[in-house]
């Protein structure tokens, strides 16, 4: 971690792009109280220093018929850095695998996964995970329904 130095100004512009990334430097400037310049400026070294990593839209997944999210934990039978960077290269192959996280706790990997439907998120654990030669174990709980979606992080 370097030394990075944010004043209240930088924090206002990362908290206003959170909620709307399409924000122009004006609408940004009257959200944060500064010239439209002064924002861009600030904008292009949040971006450079890789404060600000990039930015995308927020698609609603129902809409666009995907009915199925899950979170799934795998366990691996052995650990060591060959076995681990199959498993991860897996992964990466596979778009339905929208998060993927190493974990502390009871499993291995905790996996975000979403799909069109059963089926095809049957098929992906049954035909990719399961036969990964070192997977020993896979549990998922099927998201019925989501609470809170909060993405990026808490700075105001």
């Amino acid at each position: 971690m370097h030394d990075i130095s944010l004043d209240r100004f930088d924090f206002a512009i990362l908290a206003a792009l959170q909620k709307n990334s399409a924000l122009t430097n004006a609408e940004l400037g009257d959200r944060v109280n500064l010239s439209s310049s002064q924002c861009s400026r600030r904008k292009a070294r949040l971006e450079s220093e890789g404060i600000i990593k990039g930015y995308a839209a927020k698609l609603n997944a129902e809409l666009l018929g995907f009915g199925l999210r899950a979170i799934t934990r795998v366990n691996l039978k052995a650990h060591s850095e060959s076995m681990d960077e199959s498993f991860v290269a897996l992964l990466s192959k596979h778009d339905v695998v929208r998060e993927a996280y190493s974990v502390s706790g009871d499993a291995d990997y905790i996996l975000h996964i979403t799909t069109k439907g059963l089926t095809e998120f049957s098929d992906f654990i049954h035909h990719n995970l399961l036969p990964h030669p070192n997977v020993t174990q896979v549990r998922s709980e099927i998201i019925l329904r989501s609470m809170k979606e909060e993405r990026g992080l808490p700075i105001g």
